[in-house]
């Protein structure tokens, strides 16, 4: 299970462990916190008071101090993983759904013809497409792409990076989303 650590501003900073979370709200980091909570680690019990100290974890959390990740200059980078999810495991030449063991990436202009490995040039084909295309071109070989390739924004790289996201940060997630975005229903 991670947590969801965002700036103070709410900008998504990082996926951490539990353990990283504890040691943000140790450290008073912790500017604030929303979703359910995740998990309680229990400390010491005070030699006066005779309470037990405890840390409660929140799903999300908002820190304290500069941001890490500016979102207008953040570039996802691209696995197969977070690119089937973006594409929805479909096909961008036959259109068909598929298992991810039966994917690939293509790369729309081959490398054979100087294409490069980006998310502008890259959709998700089945094997039988991508073997069929071969290191040609969508056009040379008339095999028409059924959507366009697009960069995910900071939102969406946060859902693609992630398998195990809980209902409260992939509400909190989506409701950042571009309004085109195919990560919506």
């Amino acid at each position: 299970m991670k947590v969801l650590k965002l700036s103070g501003g709410g900008l998504p900073q990082s996926w951490i462990s539990l353990e990283q979370a504890v040691l943000h709200y140790a450290a008073d980091e912790v500017r604030w916190e929303t979703g359910a909570p995740v998990a309680t680690y229990r400390g010491g019990t005070n030699a006066i008071t005779g309470i037990q100290s405890s840390i409660t974890i929140s799903s999300i959390i908002g820190t304290k101090g500069v941001p890490k990740i500016n979102p207008f200059s953040a570039k996802p980078g691209i696995t197969n993983s977070k690119l089937f999810m973006r594409d929805r495991n479909l096909c961008a030449y036959c259109g068909d759904q598929f298992l991810t063991e039966l994917l690939t990436r293509e790369h729309i202009i081959p490398y054979g013809q100087k294409g490069q490995d980006v998310w502008m040039n890259v959709v998700t084909a089945c094997k039988s497409c991508n073997h069929r295309k071969s290191n040609r071109t969508p056009e040379q070989a008339h095999m028409p792409l059924l959507y366009t390739p697009y960069v995910p924004s900071l939102w969406e790289d946060f859902i693609l990076r992630n398998r195990k996201i809980l209902a409260d940060q992939m509400e909190f997630l989506m409701a950042h989303l571009p309004k085109n975005s195919r990560l919506h229903g």
